[in-house]
């Protein structure tokens, strides 16, 4: 006995769905396996090709709207994100030219062979001989620098000390600590460029011996003396100088511009109690 027209359709309808069912199911599992669409080659010639670039832009180079795919991508790199602009610049790391300081910038957009802020400024303070003070590591990294050392503090990665009323900022471990804060405390008392805590020395005792060091010069050799070392100090050298040595800041600025404009009077110099001798003036009778 044959199916009827209605049994006919059913039966064929079911073989319908069923075929289009297996499809699906292939064409799924196809997508599984099939090769990513997306080749970080194209970030690599990007970045090559401008050196540095924001996220929007590797987004559009790459043809994709996704954050997460550029970030894939660029994880088979060897890429750096910039410390300064909050990260926002890419580049690859061969491009970078790292300063000894392992620092490098680009178009005003500053990278770190450390990589983040954070990481910068830990190994900036932890490698210091004498520590930093906020305002010195913001100039060293050009960029402002609170946020990043209240993070490091808090999480015991960097320690803070009082030095004349401002924090200093040390490494965390406990020797190098102390050295660091030993020649930052050398430094304010002596104002001297030198590494106090390389020469195992205490501040009276270094300052004692610069003073009489200083006593035995002639008048040009203290002026030229107060000159270099205000060099040496670079701003406020000059005021620094003066306070410790008793002299005119006038007297140190001079010295320091006769050493840049090598103006030195060989052979014309007068010494402490030289010149002629004092006239002692007769009074009316």
């Amino acid at each position: 006995m044959g199916l009827s027209a209605e049994q006919k359709a059913v039966r064929q309808a079911s073989a319908i769905l069923l075929e289009f069912c297996l499809e699906r199911r292939q064409s799924r599992n196809s997508n599984i396996m099939r090769p990513l669409s997306f080749d970080p080659n194209v970030l690599r010639q990007h970045l090559r090709r401008h050196t540095i670039a924001t996220l929007n832009e590797l987004k559009r180079a790459l043809g994709t709207p996704v954050d997460v795919t550029v970030f894939r991508k660029l994880q088979t790199l060897d890429y750096l994100s910039s410390y300064s602009h909050r990260g926002a610049y890419y580049t690859l790391r061969p491009l970078a030219r790292f300063s000894p300081e392992g620092l490098w910038s680009h178009e005003g957009v500053w990278f770190s062979r450390s990589g983040t802020l954070v990481a910068t400024a830990e190994a900036f303070v932890t490698q210091s001989s004498s520590g930093y003070f906020a305002d010195e590591l913001a100039r060293a990294l050009h960029i402002e620098v609170h946020d990043a050392l209240r993070a490091l503090t808090t999480q015991g990665r960097l320690r803070r000390t009082d030095v004349s009323g401002v924090y200093l900022y040390t490494a965390a471990e406990s020797t190098t600590h102390r050295r660091q804060v030993q020649a930052r405390r050398t430094a304010h008392a002596v104002p001297i460029a030198v590494a106090a805590s390389a020469l195992q020395i205490a501040p009276d005792e270094l300052g004692a011996a610069i003073l009489l060091f200083y006593s035995l010069l002639d008048e040009q050799q203290r002026r030229l003396y107060a000159g270099l070392e205000s060099l040496r100090l670079g701003h406020g050298g000059d005021a620094q100088l003066a306070a410790f040595l008793g002299v005119d800041p006038h007297t140190v600025a001079r010295g320091r511009q006769q050493l840049l404009d090598q103006d030195i009077a060989a052979g014309r110099v007068r010494r402490s109690g030289g010149g002629r001798p004092p006239v002692e003036k007769k009074r009316p009778t």
